[in-house]
Parts: C-alpha cells; structure tokens; sequence
C-alpha cells in the first residue's frame, strides 16, 4: 500500500537537511531559508536571534496576501523562546507562529502543505 500522499505539481516539498543546507524541491539551499508552497527564497540570517519583522518581510507580505496564516520556525537543533514583539507583528498580518527545531518544522511542513494549508517555514540549518 502507498503511504505517499499526493502533492500537486509545482509545490515545494522539504526532501532533505544538515550540514548547513536544505533540499527543497529538487534544489540545494545553502543556509537558511523561507519556504512556501510555491517557493523557496533565500533567508539572510545567521541564526534564529536574527529573525525580525523586517528580513520576514515576504512571509509577512503572503499573511497580508491571505496565503498564509501559520509560520513554522525551524530554529537550528533546538527550540528557543521567540521575542513577543516578533511573534505580534506576525499576528497582525493574520499568522500565528510556531517555533521548534528545524526536523520538526521540516516534518510538519510537508504534511500541513500535503493536506493544502496556508504555511510556510522558516528554516535555520543544523550541522
């Protein structure tokens, strides 16, 4: 029987991570990344006490847009507490924010985007 589930064409699938990189869709990210369903962009940080309002710009952009309402924050090998003033500002572009370690926000990714939610991820590399 297969378990695979079924992902329209086109959508970015999380295939792997370490060692500092990510493979979505296909394709080799070095660093970290902003991940939707139908793109993955370049996120320029060096780490999770870097994200502010201002470099998620596109994720708070597609939460105005109405395509997106749930951040998954992948934050390196484990998760940290997220500053209230950012974890706000998303929630007034009408998206909540879920930090956890960067395996997790892969996993739970894959699946909330197979089952056609409004997600996107924030990734931080591990390794």
């Amino acid at each position: 029987m297969d378990l695979t589930p079924l992902i329209p064409g086109g959508r970015q699938i999380i295939e792997s991570y370490g060692e500092g990189r990510f493979r979505v869709a296909g394709q080799l990210h070095s660093g970290a990344v902003l991940v939707f369903p139908d793109r993955t962009l370049a996120w320029h940080v060096a780490g999770a006490s870097e994200a502010s309002l201002d470099n998620l710009a596109p994720v708070l952009a597609a939460g105005r847009a109405g395509t997106v309402d749930l951040l998954l924050f992948g934050q390196g090998p484990r998760m940290l507490l997220v500053p209230q003033h950012l974890r706000q500002g998303l929630r007034e572009a009408g998206i909540v924010l879920e930090p956890m370690d960067t395996g997790a926000a892969c996993r739970t990714y894959n699946v909330l985007m197979a089952e056609g939610r409004r997600v996107a991820t924030a990734l931080i590399p591990v390794g």
